[in-house]
């Protein structure tokens, strides 16, 4: 067989092997098509490693934004979070044995968490980092963006509440310079009816997520303040 011919086909093969591991990886058809932030690196199919002690951050940054860790990309259904036990690592999160997977459409924004923040039962929360959602065009997963906080959506999950905040990317988004839950509704009509139906029903018909409707940014706000507040005290 000439040697052209030899290469084209070991070619194919790797290729159609590439395409093989893309279509199954976690059972998940192209989720390593999903990129992760330069700032961290491959550990393997399902942790990325950076150098930066990721909730040690501050939440806020200096021009008054606040810091999101993002976990899941917008429209992406693999379930990845930051580790608790390497706080430099985000990694797709195992249930029942397997990588998890969320069972619906994929996330209407990016999904993930404040860094410097945990809101103990008492206030409300359930000891964690505040969960957010940031509205916009996805972002890699594992970066650390600065976001502007304009509501939180009240919810319970399994009869314990389980709220999120909603925020805006701070720059070069069609959101960014949204401030408020009520100019949100008003220039994007359906965005918070859409993020509250999703999170309403993503885990099913009986999953047991109940949404008890938005209040604005003052309250987000001071719910993330005494969430940081809270972090610090435990340092």
């Amino acid at each position: 067989m000439p040697r052209t011919r030899l290469l084209v086909g070991a070619a194919c093969l790797a290729l159609m092997t590439q395409m093989t591991h893309a279509e199954s990886l976690g059972g998940l058809a192209f989720s390593e098509t999903t990129p992760h932030t330069a700032a961290m690196t491959a550990k393997d199919d399902f942790t990325i490693v950076g150098t930066e002690e990721l909730m040690g951050l501050a939440a806020f940054s200096g021009d008054g934004t606040v810091r999101a860790i993002v976990e899941i990309p917008t429209g992406t259904s693999a379930k990845w979070e930051v580790s608790k036990d390497d706080p430099k690592a985000v990694y797709w999160e195992y249930k029942n044995g397997k990588p998890r997977v969320v069972n619906y459409l994929g996330y209407p924004g990016n999904y993930g968490s404040i860094p410097g923040t945990a809101l103990p039962k008492e206030l409300g929360g359930d000891g964690d980092p505040l969960d957010v959602i940031v509205l916009g065009q996805a972002v890699p997963r594992g970066e650390v963006v600065d976001v502007r906080v304009i509501g939180v959506l009240k919810m319970l999950d399994g009869g314990e509440q389980d709220d999120k905040l909603i925020a805006v990317l701070a720059e070069d988004s069609p959101f960014s310079h949204i401030e408020s839950m009520a100019q949100l509704d008003a220039e994007y009509p359906g965005v918070s009816q859409i993020v509250d139906l999703w999170f309403a029903n993503y885990k099913g018909p009986d999953g047991g997520m109940e949404g008890k409707g938005f209040e604005d940014a003052e309250v987000a706000q001071a719910v993330l303040e005494a969430a940081a507040a809270n972090f610090q005290s435990t340092r």
